[in-house]
């Protein structure tokens, strides 16, 4: 019996909407260390964490722009103009009544109480700088789960915090992770104790409201020994003519036996500069597994990348990235073995539309000590027009002779021909198109809990009428 295949059907402008600024708290235009006092005085943080942004403050000021790999788009960031913080009020919501009417407004329309309802054990709303609602299931926190901004946990767990804040991602890794350690703001603090399974998934929203806009939240997620969690980030801007910065961080620590799956659905607009620096660690027998569905944004920069700490560590990546007019995707994956027997597997399928531009860029390493470590890399892309680009750049160095990798990439286009054949079986261009991209990507779609995200069923939007070239 023949099914219908799903048509993919996202309304990619459903977060092209600004609400009035009103903000209690607002820094100003442009980064010193003046800035950072004023959100540390905001915060009301302790010595430590002031003299942390200020050493990353220098440590940007030194770090050159990462030209040599990255699109020449970065040298047009005017850092001078971005505004690092924005916040209506410091204290999150547990009640969603309690929210102010103008954010509530924000998220209704986004489907966050309505998913939450549904089938999500907890969420956070970030608005601009701070999270605006913060809320877990009452049975999920009778189990010991935390689940809060990165600002409460600064607060009220730094025992846990400090522990592994910037260990697995060090300020100095590149330009944009001493950034966001500066400025870092929200983001989402999770730990979850041993053994405990979260049945359901946390959720984070994170929207940015404000024009010439920076956010940098700072996301911390730990997984003691056996315990099992997953959590979905959701992202939306509106369209501004000027350029808009994301700048996150975001560390997982899977101790022993434990198991993170992190989903990210972003659907920034065109304007936004997407510069994330993502790592985890995987104790042994951990698993952590990065899904990644990159949509929209001016220029995307994300590696999500695993250090298998232990042994019989697994890591994996999945990604999807869609790049349209104007637009570059540089996605790709990190994977660092660092014990025996420990495994990795990189799934990467992306689709160039119009002059879209996407790059898979990759590292998977093997020191010459390692033996029974395995590597699996797929890097497939899909082109619509002659006028889209795709490239990849897989770096793999395998030491020794007691280890084993595969890589395999393929480029394809969907011809004129293919479209006008299932044209003439009824079909619309759009929808003609729209079903050759969903076989392309159907064998990485099932793996993304489709029923649990709330953005990932509107994010891919395949507008593809005239665009067969």
């Amino acid at each position: 019996m023949i099914t219908e295949p799903q048509a993919i059907n996202i309304d990619q402008d459903k977060g092209n909407f600004q609400m009035p600024e009103k903000h209690a708290f607002d820094a100003g235009v442009g980064i010193n260390e003046g800035v950072l006092d004023y959100i540390s005085d905001v915060k009301n943080e302790e010595q430590w964490i002031r003299d942390f942004r200020k050493n990353a403050l220098r440590t940007f000021y030194n770090k050159p722009l990462p030209t040599h790999w990255a699109s020449k788009d970065l040298e047009t960031i005017n850092f001078d103009k971005i505004r690092y913080y924005l916040a209506s009020g410091q204290t999150p919501k547990r009640s969603w009544d309690d929210v102010p009417d103008d954010i509530k407004e924000t998220f209704d329309r986004l489907g966050i109480p309505e998913n939450e309802r549904k089938f999500l054990a907890g969420v956070e709303a970030q608005f601009d700088s701070e999270a605006a609602y913060s809320n877990i299931k009452e049975a999920v926190g009778k189990q010991g789960v935390i689940f809060m901004g990165s600002t409460e946990a600064l607060m009220k767990h730094p025992e846990i915090f400090r522990k592994w804040f910037g260990k697995v991602i060090p300020t100095g890794d590149n330009k944009f992770s001493a950034l966001n350690s500066a400025a870092f703001s929200g983001g989402s603090f999770i730990y979850i104790p041993p053994g405990v399974k979260v049945s359901h998934p946390l959720q984070a929203y994170f929207r940015i409201n404000a024009e010439n806009f920076g956010q940098f939240e700072r996301t911390l997620i730990i997984a003691d020994e056996g315990s099992e969690v997953t959590y979905m980030e959701g992202c939306t801007a509106p369209k501004f003519d000027t350029a808009t910065l994301h700048s996150a961080v975001v560390e997982l620590v899977a101790l022993k036996g434990a198991k993170i799956e992190y989903i990210t659905v972003q659907n920034w607009s065109a304007n936004v500069f997407n510069l994330v620096t993502k790592r985890a660690i995987a104790h042994e027998e951990a698993t952590v597994k990065w899904i990644d569905c990159n949509i929209g944004s001016r220029l995307t920069m994300k590696y999500p990348g695993v250090i298998l700490k232990g042994r019989k560590a697994r890591g994996e990546v999945l990604s999807i990235a869609l790049a349209n007019d104007g637009q570059h995707q540089d996605t790709g994956a990190k994977m660092i073995h660092a014990a025996d027997e420990t495994t990795s597997n990189i799934i990467a399928k992306s689709i160039s539309v119009g002059s879209g531009r996407s790059t898979y860029r990759g590292m998977v390493h093997m020191p010459k000590h390692l033996k029974g470590c395995k590597n699996n890399t797929e890097c497939d892309a899909l082109l619509i027009n002659s006028s889209s680009r795709t490239d990849t750049y897989p770096s793999i160095t395998v030491r020794g002779n007691k280890n084993s990798v595969q890589h395999e990439a393929s480029v394809s286009k969907v011809s004129a021909e293919q479209i006008f054949y299932m044209q003439q079986r009824g079909l619309t261009e759009g929808e003609a198109m729209s079903l050759s991209v969903n076989g392309f990507v159907n064998d990485l779609t099932r793996q993304f809990p489709m029923e649990y995200s709330v953005e990932l069923k509107r994010l891919i939007d395949m507008e593809m009428e005239g665009s067969v070239g």
